[in-house]
C-alpha cells in the first residue's frame, strides 16, 4: 500500500512538473525566425496570454465549484471575491509596499474575510434566497469600488504599477509558471480536503442535509468551510489577475463574470474540479479562436449551454474526476494490444 501511494505520488509529481514547466520553457526559448529573421518563441506572447487566462479562469471555476458543486450552495456573487483579491493586492504592493507573493496570499485572505462576513447571515438561506443574497453582494462590491475614487480610482480603474521583480508581468513565462502552478497547487489541496474527514462530511451535507445533522454533521459549520474556502480561492484569482492583466475595473465584480464562472462549472459537471477546469480552458481559448465573429462570438455560451442541458445536464464528467493514474496504468495495456494487432496483421500479410 505504501509502495502504490508513493508510485501515484511520483506519477501525479511528474505530470505537474511537465504542465508547469514544459510550456513555460516553450514559451522563453526562441525556436522560430519570422520573416524579418527575428527568433520567436514556439508558444509567442499572445498564445501565452490565453493560456494564462485560462489558468485564472481555472482558479475561479475551482472556486464556484467548491461552493455551488461540492458544497451544494447556489452562488451568484463569486466575482465580487474576485474583486475583492484584485483590488488587495493592488493596494498591498504599491501602497505599503509589501512583496508580490505576500500580497496575493494576502488578497486571499481578506477575500475569505469578507467571505465569513458574509456567509455568516447568509448562508441559513437555501436555493434562491441564497443566490439572491450573494447576487447583490456582488453588486455592492462592484458600486462601491466605483464610490471609493480615492482609492479603487472610480470607474476607471487602477494600474498596476508594482516595481517588484516578482512582478507577474516580467514575461510570458514567469506568469504562465506563477498561475498554473498556483492552479496545481490549488487542485492538489481540494482533492486532500475532498478526501479528508472535513471533505466527507461537506459532500454529506449537500447530498442531504437532514441525514448530515442526524449522523451529527454540523450542517452550518460546514457549509460555512466551503464558503471560506471558495472566497479564499477565488481572492487568490483575483490577485494573480491583477498583476497578469496590469489594469482592474469595478466591472470585474459584474454579475456577467459570476455568470461566466457559473457556465464552466455548470458545462464541466457540478463537482467535479478537473471537469470544471477542462472547461474553463476550453471556453476561454474557444472565445478567441472565434474572435473573426466579433461579438457573434458571445453567443457561444449560450448555445453551448443549451446543448448540455438537453443532451448531458449532468455536464461533461458530472461528479467523474479525470484519473491520470488510471490512464497511466491503462498505457502498456493499450501498448500489448497494439502489437498484438499488428503482429496479427503481420502473419496475416
Amino acid at each position: 500500500m505504501k509502495d502504490k501511494f508513493l508510485r501515484n505520488s511520483m506519477i501525479l509529481l511528474a505530470i505537474a512538473l511537465f504542465v508547469v514547466i514544459v510550456p513555460g520553457l516553450l514559451m522563453d526559448l526562441m525556436i522560430f525566425e519570422d520573416a524579418d529573421g527575428y527568433q520567436v518563441p514556439l508558444i509567442d506572447a499572445y498564445t501565452a496570454q490565453v493560456i494564462t487566462l485560462g489558468g485564472v479562469n481555472a482558479i475561479m471555476a475551482l472556486s464556484v465549484n467548491m461552493i455551488c458543486g461540492i458544497t451544494g450552495q447556489l452562488s451568484l456573487g463569486q466575482a465580487g471575491f474576485q474583486a475583492i483579491g484584485a483590488y488587495s493586492v493592488i493596494l498591498l504592493s504599491t501602497s505599503c509596499h509589501i512583496p508580490l507573493p505576500v500580497s496575493i496570499i494576502l488578497g486571499g485572505l481578506i477575500a475569505a474575510f469578507f467571505g465569513f462576513l458574509i456567509g455568516f447571515p447568509t448562508l441559513k438561506l437555501e436555493g434562491d434566497y441564497l443566490a439572491i443574497v450573494t447576487l447583490a453582494f456582488g453588486e455592492i462590491i462592484r458600486i462601491v469600488l466605483i464610490n471609493l475614487k480615492s482609492i479603487t480610482g472610480g470607474p476607471n480603474g487602477m494600474q498596476f504599477t508594482t516595481v517588484f521583480t516578482t512582478s507577474l508581468d516580467h514575461g510570458p513565462m514567469i506568469s504562465y509558471v506563477s498561475i498554473i502552478g498556483t492552479l496545481v497547487l490549488i487542485v492538489v489541496l481540494m482533492q486532500n480536503f475532498l478526501r479528508s474527514t472535513y471533505g466527507r462530511a461537506i459532500l454529506a451535507v449537500r447530498e442531504d442535509e437532514v441525514a448530515a445533522n442526524s449522523s451529527g454533521v454540523g450542517v452550518f459549520r460546514y457549509k460555512m468551510t466551503g464558503f471560506v474556502i471558495a472566497s479564499f480561492v477565488a481572492g487568490i484569482a483575483g490577485a494573480l489577475y491583477a498583476p497578469f492583466i496590469g489594469f482592474i475595473k469595478p466591472d470585474l465584480a459584474s454579475f456577467n463574470n459570476s455568470i461566466n464562472d457559473l457556465i464552466f462549472v455548470v458545462l464541466g459537471g457540478m463537482g467535479s474540479v478537473t471537469g470544471g477546469i477542462v472547461a474553463a480552458f476550453v471556453l476561454t481559448i474557444l472565445q478567441e479562436v472565434l474572435r473573426f465573429l466579433q461579438d457573434y462570438r458571445l453567443l457561444i455560451y449560450p448555445v453551448i449551454l443549451i446543448f448540455v442541458m438537453l443532451f448531458r445536464p449532468q455536464g461533461l464528467l458530472g461528479t467523474k474526476e479525470l484519473s491520470f493514474i488510471k490512464v497511466y496504468d491503462g498505457i502498456p495495456g493499450l501498448v500489448r494490444k497494439i502489437l498484438k494487432k499488428n503482429g496479427k496483421k503481420g502473419e496475416a500479410e
